[in-house]
């Protein structure tokens, strides 16, 4: 099956690549984040230093949107 990964598209390759980092994360208690992910959390670390966080109607949305009742 592994061999057979490597004929996917890239976008089906990084989908399981991301199911097999959920799974590693669960079996060993650390996840290791994707380079896109990695690139996200730096530019939300670099958006916080300056400052540049969301509005509180923004969030309240978020949450609205988001919220599990």
């Amino acid at each position: 099956m592994l061999e057979r990964v490597q004929s996917w598209p890239e976008e089906d390759q990084e989908e399981l690549a991301d199911v097999a980092r959920e799974i590693e994360a669960r079996r060993s208690g650390v996840y290791r984040l994707s380079d896109e992910e990695r690139t996200a959390v730096r530019a939300g670390m670099d958006d916080a230093r300056r400052g540049d966080f969301v509005s509180d109607a923004e969030m309240d949305e978020f949450y609205r949107l988001h919220h599990r009742a």
